[in-house]
């Protein structure tokens, strides 16, 4: 069997794995999936026990994998919950923090062009990673879920645009002109999506939802491809294609076809979350250097200076703009939430190896960083919320008491 064939069998092995041990470890504590994916990734590959290695084959799964993760997450978006004020104090929440990170990742990298890539990488939020979470607990679709997706999705789709600005190579006047040629052709699509879908549009998404044709289905992966097309062929990041077919299905799925919406999407997460979205966690642990970072050092040291960033850069502004409905407890888990980073920083570190920007050291130490966010911060964030939510039953009977 080609080392290609081993290598994916051990990766859909941990993706069923993973599952089985979160769940088990849930009777404890919740511990996010992805975890679980990551570090069974590092555990099979080249720096513990050899048995997986990356090669072609497992980069491009991998990369299907991470574009699935975005697009879903561009999916979630539910623009009337999150346009107003909300938007309006994410988006300067992302822009003050692109600010300090800019300023951090310079003064720490000594230098502008490596101080881009750690700068930009501190302003992400990893908005595919936590709505899992919110979903689990209930939390997704109320005021407080809604509030979360507005900075999440900003701390998303924010650090894709710096990336095409800023680490594309080109001039910022080239740069700007292809995001607004890339804007008016999502502008188009979203024009285009919302308008009326002609009935039999709709009749044969439900006649084929159940059959082999599963039309529904082919035609979102045919928008996936779409826009992933337009954003090649304009030299942007693929990701910021993905995001866009991900708001664009929601239009054109939410109009054309309400009730079966649900549904559709559910055969959509069951190819993403089922095969390629685990492949992607699995491979960014068989891809982690854990070597460069057990030799301690700089590498070692830099690990908590990042993860304390991704609070003092992202989170800090996030604490100052936050709605003001939002109580103290809320606050703090939005935080958190905010702060949590991971997908992002994997591509944006795995393009600054590429490109030399970044030392394997210095990349797995702002990974590794952005690992331990996704472990710690949901799971404080998940205590802060409960603490909120059990406040006030606790003073309503402490009242009834009285």
């Amino acid at each position: 069997m080609s080392h290609s064939g081993i290598t994916l069998i051990l990766i859909m092995t941990i993706a069923v794995l993973a599952p089985l041990l979160a769940y088990l470890a849930g009777r404890w504590l919740p511990v996010p999936l992805v975890i679980f994916e990551i570090l069974l990734g590092i555990v099979v590959g080249p720096d513990v026990l050899d048995w997986a290695r990356s090669d072609a084959l497992i980069d491009g799964l991998s990369q299907l994998g991470l574009t699935m993760l975005i697009f879903l997450a561009g999916y979630e978006i539910e623009f009337g919950k999150i346009r107003g004020d909300t938007l309006n104090r994410s988006v300067r929440a992302w822009l003050i923090a692109l600010v300090l990170g800019l300023g951090t990742g310079v003064l720490l990298a000594g230098g502008w062009t490596k101080g881009v890539f750690v700068g930009v990488a501190l302003t992400s939020t990893a908005l595919g990673t936590v709505l899992p979470v919110l979903r689990d607990e209930g939390d997704l679709h109320g005021r407080f879920g809604s509030v979360v997706m507005a900075f999440g999705a900003v701390g998303e789709f924010g650090p894709i645009i710096a990336m095409a600005l800023l680490l594309s190579g080109r001039g910022a006047g080239e740069s700007t002109v292809l995001l607004a040629v890339f804007a008016a052709l999502t502008a188009g699509a979203v024009f285009w999506a919302l308008r009326p879908r002609p009935p039999w549009f709709s009749r044969i998404i439900a006649k084929t939802l159940h059959s082999s044709g599963q039309f529904a289905v082919r035609f979102v992966f045919l928008l996936l491809a779409l826009m992933l097309g337009a954003s090649q062929a304009l030299g942007l990041d693929i990701l910021l294609g993905a995001f866009a077919a991900g708001l664009i299905t929601r239009l054109v799925l939410t109009g054309a076809a309400p009730e079966s919406g649900p549904r559709i999407l559910e055969k959509i997460e069951g190819v993403g979350f089922g095969f390629l979205v685990p492949v992607f966690f699995v491979v960014t642990g068989i891809e982690f250097d854990l070597d460069s970072l057990l030799e301690g050092g700089r590498t070692l040291v830099l690990l908590p200076v990042f993860l304390l960033l991704f609070l003092v850069v992202r989170g800090g502004p996030i604490w100052f703009l936050a709605p003001r409905d939002l109580g103290r407890g809320d606050r703090g888990a939005l935080v958190l939430y905010g702060s949590t980073a991971l997908p992002l920083v994997v591509a944006i570190t795995t393009i600054g190896v590429d490109d030399k920007a970044m030392t394997a050291g210095e990349a797995a130490a702002l990974v590794g960083a952005a690992m331990v966010s996704v472990l710690v911060f949901p799971l404080i964030a998940l205590k802060s919320r409960s603490g909120a939510k059990a406040r006030p039953s606790e003073e309503l009977s402490g009242s009834e008491s009285w």
